[in-house]
């Protein structure tokens, strides 16, 4: 038996150490769940094309040599030709969420082409595997290219991009490779998160994404009772110090349940430690989306998970009745405060059908009302199901059990929106603020906004408010005007999660920079791209 070592804040958590628990196989869902809407992929600039080069023949006058040069340079026009073609037709595709054609979008990789076989080959790169209509993408790309004249075999590959944190601050190193985390919150105990946390993790993991559940409920976890590992006790490599989660249908799980010392009796401040320990230090690998199930409440633990954690979205869960109302909008507000972005809310219990009607019990109109005040754009309805209550007790989730019921595509319709939501966002945030050098200005476009405007780099150096800059004490300006060359050009601007950027400039100086910032500061007028 070995012992992690924890902060001095921390009790110890005693860790079996083996080795890795191989994947159960592939998802369990892939044949069962069929998605019903449009997949939200994240635009980039489409950086490849293919090139053919051609060598410069040395100088001759005779026939052959002139006609030799002729064939040659027709050769060129028609690869050139053949590949504008392609990429012509496959712009015919477009991504129904955003409106943009899959070849703008950067999906278009490894293109080959022979035309005199009449034969062409490419590779789709989504940005998620867990993309709704990918089927549909991959059905249509090869109808649009087998649609052209010369073209007599198509051949098109699926993949999708290796997993990536949009935040690009210094992470830990087992966060550095998640796309996605997504925090299922109530801040109200009793109302079933628990339930839609696993239920969403093991509904995206059948639509095909890499997916991992981090129970952070150290009080009263609920995942060892929910799912059933073989192996019910977390293990450590003990070279690396770090942790390696159990596994169960595929899916990775972290609880302190999964610790070897059920629920924990501490303080506030050990359990932050605890859950930074267990969350940071785990060797996720490469996910998709990693699924947080919070614990209740808005106090110091939500807050560390919420400042150490690059979030990408919230989904909150509630019930019918005003009470429960009154707490998730305090984790909302939290959540907004955060820069958060809130993406569904999940009403559960809210109904039951007997005798050929449908019955309230609780009320109606929390769910709605969470929706309609906080402007939170997807509301979800779960219905008191005794078979998704005892799932829960049996440690095999709904979804699994009975994947075509009725709970199932209640959840499905939520994984999709979801998948929509996170992809959207990390687009959003990828392009929110960057530099165009032909105007040499800073283009911003912050997220759930409509409006976009241009600053002169150099005014933006000038209003950094780091101590390197201003005087914490006495709010003295220490950088002065004439300290940033009105020429001044950044370097490099990266994305610090969903409320700020970092901008890096020539003399090495690494400003951060928010979004609520940059609104303040003078624009330029009259400049557009």
């Amino acid at each position: 038996m070995q012992l992690l070592q924890c902060p001095s804040s921390s009790p110890s958590l005693s860790l079996c150490c083996s080795k890795v628990q191989p994947n159960r196989g592939p998802c369990f869902l892939a044949n069962s769940l069929t998605a019903t809407a449009t997949c939200s992929c994240i635009q980039q600039q489409w950086l490849r094309s293919s090139r053919w080069v051609s060598r410069k023949p040395p100088v001759s006058n005779s026939p052959a040599a002139k006609a030799a040069s002729v064939e040659e340079s027709t050769s060129a026009v028609s690869a050139q030709t053949a590949e504008s073609d392609v990429l012509k037709a496959l712009s015919q595709i477009i991504d129904p969420d955003f409106g943009t054609d899959i070849v703008s979008c950067g999906f278009v990789k490894d293109l080959l082409i022979d035309e005199a076989l009449g034969e062409v080959s490419f590779r789709l790169e989504l940005t998620t595997p867990a993309c709704p209509i990918k089927d549909m993408f991959e059905q249509q790309a090869n109808e649009v290219v087998a649609n052209l004249h010369w073209v007599k075999n198509v051949k098109v590959t699926m993949s999708a991009q290796p997993a990536k944190p949009v935040f690009t601050g210094e992470l830990p190193p087992g966060l550095q490779t998640i796309s996605n985390i997504i925090a299922v919150s109530s801040c109200k105990g009793g109302v079933g998160k628990s339930t839609v946390a696993v239920n969403l993790a093991y509904t995206l993991a059948g639509m095909g994404a890499r997916v991992g559940i981090f129970d952070a409920d150290v009080y009263g976890p609920s995942l060892p009772t929910m799912v059933s590992p073989d192996n019910r006790l977390l293990e450590m490599n003990p070279e690396k110090r770090s942790i390696i989660p159990t596994e169960y249908l595929g899916v990775k799980l972290v609880s302190f349940g999964f610790a070897g010392q059920g629920r924990a009796i501490m303080r506030g401040p050990m359990v932050s430690g605890v859950i930074d320990q267990l969350l940071t230090t785990t060797e996720w690998g490469e996910l998709d989306y990693l699924v947080i199930d919070m614990p209740p409440g808005t106090g110091d633990i939500q807050l560390t998970l919420c400042q150490v954690v690059p979030l990408t979205a919230a989904v909150i869960v509630t019930t019918p009745q005003k009470l429960a109302f009154i707490d998730v909008a305090k984790g909302v507000r939290m959540f907004s405060k955060l820069k958060v972005p809130c993406v569904a809310v999940v009403e559960n219990m809210c109904h039951f059908d007997a005798d050929g009607k449908r019955y309230y019990p609780f009320g109606r109109g929390s769910g709605s009302q969470v929706v309609q005040q906080f402007g939170i754009p997807h509301l979800f309805d779960l219905p008191i199901r005794p078979t998704l209550s005892a799932s829960g007790d049996s440690g095999m989730p709904e979804v699994v059990a009975d994947p075509l019921g009725e709970v199932a595509k209640t959840f499905q319709d939520l994984g999709v929106c979801v998948v929509q939501q996170c992809a959207k966002i990390r687009k959003q945030v990828s392009t929110a603020v960057t530099y165009d050098k032909v105007i040499k200005a800073i283009k911003v476009k912050v997220p759930d906004s409509d409006e976009e405007f241009f600053l002169h780099p150099a005014t933006v150096r000038r209003n950094d408010q780091s101590a390197q800059s201003v005087d914490e004490w006495t709010g003295e300006q220490k950088l002065q005007y004439s300290d940033v060359p009105e020429d001044i050009e950044p370097e490099e601007i990266r994305p610090m999660g969903n409320y700020a950027v970092s901008i890096v400039w020539p003399d090495g100086f690494n400003q951060i920079a928010p979004y609520d910032q940059l609104q303040t500061i003078e624009r330029l007028v009259g400049v557009r791209a």
